[in-house]
């Protein structure tokens, strides 16, 4: 099971509709099971799924303290996606969050004020050594701001080639649990989370062999201690 946090410790930065809406491009795109967890107090994601029809994504709402065991029984259930969204500004729980992410998706959207908000976080993760990945978030179109915000980004960390941008379909269509994907006449914002998810999950997928390397390397430093124990004894 693989979990993705969609984090930042600014406000306002989208993270609710990213995560909803690229939890449900990964059930299309035949990934799934895939679930959804809210972390948030506020609850916006479980205000979105509680409105939301279809019988996918999964979800799970749960607190800081109860995540590592809410993420146990979705592993058991046969999950093999999950998302968290997370809350802003709680440093504590973020980190919680990031500890138990195989890949941190941070949104920023493109303003001066975002970009320098956007530092924390990204200390967060590097301390804990954590993937991530960075989304230009909520653009306005051909705004020069918005290839500046990537450049800016890209010194900092991996930036994906998709740009989504400011529409009021995304809210819209979060009004009543559904994404852009499920609207009719919404091509070019669906258009955005479907190259945006097939990135992703292209990284995932090559992390897989690199996990697989590094718990082949874990194994064989395990079994020469193991001889080196032995030849003490």
């Amino acid at each position: 099971m693989k979990v993705i946090a969609v984090t930042s410790q600014k406000g306002g930065t989208g993270k609710t509709t990213l995560s909803g809406h690229l939890a449900v491009q990964a059930e299309r795109a035949g990934l799934g099971p895939v679930a959804l967890v809210d972390t948030d107090p506020q609850g916006s994601l479980t205000l979105w799924w509680n409105a939301r029809q279809a019988e996918t994504p999964a979800f799970v709402q749960t607190s800081i303290a109860g995540l590592g065991t809410d993420l146990d029984r979705l592993r058991a259930a046969g999950i093999k996606l999950v998302f968290i969204d997370t809350p802003p500004a709680i440093t504590w729980a973020i980190i919680e969050v990031i500890k138990v992410a195989d890949m941190v998706i941070i949104p920023v959207r493109p303003s001066p004020h975002d970009l320098a908000a956007s530092g924390t976080t990204v200390d967060m993760v590097d301390n804990l050594g954590k993937p991530m990945v960075f989304v230009v978030n909520g653009a306005s179109p051909r705004a020069r701001i918005t290839g500046e915000a990537a450049v800016a980004l890209s010194q900092h960390g991996t930036v994906a080639p998709v740009t989504v941008h400011h529409r009021t379909e995304f809210a819209a269509s979060m009004i009543d649990g559904r994404t852009v994907m499920e609207l009719p006449r919404s091509s070019r914002s669906a258009g955005e989370v479907e190259a945006l998810w097939d990135y992703i999950a292209r990284r995932l997928e090559r992390m897989a062999p690199q996990e697989a390397q590094n718990t082949q390397n874990s194994e064989q430093t395990d079994g020469q201690l193991d001889l080196i124990t032995g030849a003490a004894e």
